[in-house]
């Protein structure tokens, strides 16, 4: 499906450009959501078109958020750090309950997806990998972990090959985008420490 293979090319850019800390992220996972709400319809998977139409939605405050946090830093800069443990307890706490919900309804109107509790895990997972992004927290690299794992199988099950292959170079992205936050965030207090010495 070539509105498959566009949508997924569009987000692997979105996705290496969210590693590089660019505001230019958001337009493109904004735009890969339009591209998949054509593909997830035409391959009936209802839940699918409505992750992305929500991943629509938190690409906007994503933007939102970058933008704002960009203009208060100092060097134009998207500071990343880790989640508190409030924040990390926040975080798994609506992806149990977003999953439970999501697969409750999935599971009563089984025409929404023919995966009800793969597809709510994925559906909630971006989401929350999504939000965790727009803060500048790692964590989000571990959520795109979490949601590839099962995100193969499911795609690849479902024909959209694509997106499972594009599932997979997501995974090699996503370890080298951990990597690459984790760095910074050691990097970040060491240089404050030099500028206040």
């Amino acid at each position: 499906m070539w509105s498959d293979m566009i949508g997924n090319t569009i987000g692997l850019i979105a996705l290496a450009l969210g590693w590089r800390r660019s505001i230019l992220t958001w337009p493109a996972q904004l735009l890969s959501g339009l591209i998949l709400v054509g593909a997830y319809a035409s391959a009936h998977l209802s839940g699918g078109v409505g992750k992305q139409l929500l991943v629509i939605g938190v690409a906007a405050w994503g933007w939102w958020q970058w933008n704002r946090g960009r203009r208060q830093a100092q060097d134009g800069s998207i500071a990343v750090r880790f989640a508190s443990w409030k924040e990390r307890g926040l975080l798994l706490a609506g992806a149990a309950l977003g999953t439970l919900a999501v697969g409750g309804l999935f599971t009563l109107y089984p025409q929404l997806s023919w995966s009800p509790w793969a597809d709510a895990y994925i559906f909630v997972g971006t989401l929350v990998a999504m939000v965790a992004q727009a803060r500048g927290l790692v964590e989000f690299w571990f959520a795109w972990l979490l949601v590839d794992l099962v995100g193969v199988p499911l795609a690849f099950n479902s024909g959209l090959a694509f997106s499972g292959l594009v599932y997979v170079i997501y995974f090699a992205l996503v370890i080298w985008g951990m990597r690459d936050w984790w760095l910074r965030t050691r990097t970040a207090p060491a240089a404050l420490e030099g500028v206040h010495a």
